[in-house]
């Protein structure tokens, strides 16, 4: 088991310096860095000027090397302008020449600055994730004990009036967007117009003072996207199950209906459905831009929108970051947890 985890390790260190350098690629290609230029310089800058503005600040550098600088294994780029004005690979104000680190990267702690929110990214990753966990917590408490009632009650009865019916609804749910349902929501339940006005407030107050009727609606909208896939899924596995020469047998002996679902089907029917539920934290991660955007609520995905729009680059990078932790990390768990569910897969 060790040497298992050791050997994805290695496989995840690999997978993120490739990411993250494709990432680094394409968001430091020139026309990103022209339009850098004329957002923090001047949009009526010439050619020569943009250029200059750049190879004063390190962006004229070999692709490697800046990527070096980014990730904390190679020195920083640093100088002092004409004007007297220091610039380097740590922008962050009250920064000199002297107290300017060598190593200036995302090993050593350093993500940056935000261009557009004129704050440390790492501030700004931190703040934003954390709302958006606080939000990824109340989905999950909602759709996964939701989608597994939802599957086990379709796949135990194969065929049944039951199973088409909650097959349908699993459907419904997976084939609605979360601009669909979100605006629909909206229209329905806070409209003072058309709507019911049930729910008072908006997502943005959910941020400082959470309560169920600012909040209650964003979360509704994701869970029930999420909750569709894996109920279906559950649902697949749960009918293999039941249909297995040991639920037979169980049947035989005159087990109740009960106990077979709970002590023989359930364990095995999760296997598969547990995978899907570990896909959902990236999903959960970067998927809720539409709903946050919708809904207001300044999160991981606002934040990701945000510097896309305005081209900030190390905001990107931060999150790009992130985003890779984080689908690793889950994928690791998911493996590990395979094998704890599976005893075939722990002796082989």
């Amino acid at each position: 088991m060790g040497l298992f985890i050791l050997r994805r390790f290695g496989v995840m260190l690999l997978t993120a310096l490739c990411l993250t350098f494709v990432v680094f690629f394409l968001t430091n290609l020139y026309p990103n860095l022209e339009k850098l230029a004329k957002t923090q310089g001047n949009q009526r800058m010439s050619d020569e000027q943009v250029e200059a503005w750049l190879g004063n600040r390190g962006y004229l550098q070999p692709t490697l090397i800046k990527y070096g600088q980014w990730l904390g294994v190679a020195p920083g780029f640093t100088k002092t302008l004409d004007d007297g004005t220091f610039v380097g690979t740590c922008i962050r104000p009250g920064l000199t020449e002297e107290t300017t680190p060598r190593f200036c990267g995302i090993l050593q702690g350093e993500w940056g600055y935000s261009t557009v929110f004129k704050d440390e990214v790492g501030t700004i990753v931190g703040k934003r994730l954390g709302n958006t966990g606080y939000l990824m917590l109340w989905v999950l408490i909602l759709m996964v004990p939701s989608a597994l009632i939802v599957g086990v009650l379709a796949g135990m009865r194969e065929g049944s009036a039951l199973d088409r019916s909650l097959s349908t609804l699993s459907i419904i749910t997976t084939a609605t967007p979360e601009y669909v349902s979100g605006v629909i929501f909206i229209a329905i339940f806070t409209s003072s117009t058309v709507g019911l006005k049930w729910f008072k407030g908006t997502a943005t107050q959910a941020m400082d003072n959470p309560t169920f009727e600012n909040f209650f609606l964003p979360v509704l909208t994701i869970a029930l996207y999420g909750m569709g896939y894996i109920a279906r899924m559950t649902r697949a596995s749960m009918t293999e199950v039941m249909t297995a020469q040991y639920i037979r047998t169980a049947r035989l002996k005159g087990v109740s209906f009960p106990n077979i679902v709970v002590k023989h089907a359930l364990r095995n029917a999760l296997i598969a459905p547990f995978t899907v539920i570990m896909l959902q934290f990236p999903w959960l991660l970067n998927g809720v831009v539409i709903v946050e955007t919708l809904f207001n609520y300044k999160g991981f995905g606002w934040a990701l929108v945000q510097a896309a729009g305005n081209n900030d680059i190390q905001l990107l990078l931060a999150i790009s970051v992130v985003s890779v932790f984080v689908v690793l990390v889950t994928q690791l768990i998911s493996d590990i947890g395979y094998v704890y569910l599976n005893p075939r897969i722990r002796i082989s």
